[in-house]
């Protein structure tokens, strides 16, 4: 199969992975491990996180929402604690923007697709959180954004969003999630899917499917 383009999820891909600082944070309140993250899906499409995510929410609003959410599933967090450690976390991986450029560079069409929130900027809010993306945007040739766009994945309707702006049909398109969730809708309408666990297995299979190495190389927000 030629494949035309890579479509990158941010979090846990690209950058490092917000849930591992979830999972700390768990443990430093004693929590189950997944407990927080339980909370965020099982609340989904009405609960706070959803709705952070799709932009209904400013961060202020958010934070003593999803308490809620939590304080409703017994568990009592303070929100914009875990988001610090999450902010913390969300450092770019060197080998994917390495990978992301050999890709472009062998003239295929990349597309990040993020479920986040609107940063300090964009929202007006000092209290809100950045989310590391902006200085991303220009390694990608598509940048989509579910607060942007009022739905999150795994609505198919944004990954049907993502092929269409990077104008190719969902079977010439790759994606890379680390959420098996949002992969299932993806691969039903016909991309081919890459769960990342560890970034270089992924980055292995990746390099297989397109059939070219992904030579890691300098970049400059790496090195930042």
């Amino acid at each position: 199969m030629s494949y035309r383009a890579v479509v990158f999820d941010l979090g846990g891909v690209v950058l490092g992975s917000p849930l591992h600082a979830i999972r700390r944070y768990e443990e430093q309140l004693g929590l189950a491990r997944d407990a927080i993250n339980r909370v965020a899906a099982e609340t989904a499409p009405r609960g706070a996180w959803s709705r952070l995510e799709r932009g209904e929410l400013s961060m202020e609003a958010f934070y003593p929402a999803f308490e809620a959410d939590c304080r409703e599933a017994g568990h009592t967090i303070d929100a914009r604690t875990m988001f610090e450690w999450m902010g913390a976390e969300s450092q770019p991986r060197p080998a994917m923007l390495a990978a992301i450029r050999a890709i472009r560079d062998q003239g295929l069409r990349v597309a990040a697709l993020t479920n986040n929130w609107a940063s300090a900027e964009d929202a007006g809010n000092d209290a809100a959180p950045d989310d590391g993306t902006r200085a991303l945007r220009e390694h990608f040739d598509v940048f989509i954004e579910s607060c942007v766009e009022g739905m999150r994945k795994p609505d198919p309707r944004i990954y049907q969003l993502a092929c269409s702006r990077l104008e190719v049909d969902p079977t010439q398109a790759v994606f890379l999630d680390d959420i098996g969730a949002n992969l299932k809708p993806a691969r039903a309408l016909g991309l081919r899917t890459i769960k990342v666990d560890e970034p270089g297995a992924a980055l292995a299979e990746l390099s297989e499917a397109l059939g070219f190495a992904l030579e890691s190389r300098p970049s400059s927000l790496a090195s930042r």
